[in-house]
């Protein structure tokens, strides 16, 4: 049976970067790291643009995640979708690989007999209710996404009541980008509650630019730090997602 960690990057933004790194480019960067980085566009009543929704897109390919683009009055459930497709998405991976090495590189999950498949696919339904889960949460505050905060703060409240059914644990990290005093603020440290949110986000202040690839790269620091951290207490360098006997 597999144990361990899934890591993952949740980005919520409305629109284009346009201060900083390359979005994708940071994507691509968590994910060579074991992270999966997620990308939720919001919309009101107005469009995204094509720019912004090849950006979007291109975060989550970039970042090996999943990427949708909703009316904010769908933000809520579209986050536990969201979420729980690419811990899906991870360990469905991960059981490929396994498989390879039990069958050849040439096998997959897909050249099983359906009746196999389908086992398998219990195995992966049964570790997303067991793996322990990290989500470090992304907020773009930048003006136009401030008639958007409130049902933002709803959504991420509900994707934490939605996950406290599962046995696995659950960790979650939230910052916002621009910051007062710089690209990225830190909202909330680490916990497997994000009911503190309900306080935090009415004092948020939004501004006008939108440095989506420094807040990336600041989600991949923040890993980073608490994966030595944890190094340091365990002597356990562990990877995002280990098989342990």
């Amino acid at each position: 049976m597999y144990t361990g960690k899934i890591r993952q990057i949740l980005l919520i933004t409305d629109g284009c970067s346009n201060q900083g790194e390359d979005p994708i480019a940071m994507a691509a960067l968590a994910k060579e790291q074991g992270l999966t980085v997620n990308v939720i566009g919001v919309m009101e009543h107005d469009v995204i643009d094509e720019k912004g929704i090849t950006e979007i897109e291109g975060i989550a390919a970039s970042g090996g995640g999943v990427s949708q683009i909703v009316y904010a009055k769908q933000l809520s459930q579209t986050v536990q979708m969201v979420t729980r497709k690419a811990m899906n998405q991870t360990i469905q991976g991960v059981v490929n690989r396994e498989l390879q090495q039990i069958l050849g590189r040439s096998q997959s999950m897909e050249d099983l007999p359906p009746e196999k498949r389908g086992e398998v696919m219990e195995v992966v339904d049964e570790l997303g209710e067991t793996v322990d889960l990290e989500v470090l949460i992304l907020v773009d505050t930048s003006a136009s996404m401030k008639q958007k905060l409130e049902t933002v703060k709803e959504a991420l409240l509900d994707l934490s009541l939605s996950l406290t059914a599962r046995t696995g644990n659950n960790q979650f990290s939230v910052y916002v980008f621009p910051g007062k005093n710089s690209y990225v603020e830190k909202l909330l440290d680490w916990t497997p509650k994000l009911q503190s949110l309900a306080t935090i986000f009415s004092q948020l202040s939004t501004g006008g630019i939108t440095p989506t690839g420094p807040a990336i790269r600041t989600a991949l620091s923040s890993f980073n730090q608490k994966r030595s951290i944890r190094s340091l207490l365990s002597n356990d360098d562990e990877s995002f997602f280990e098989e342990s006997v």
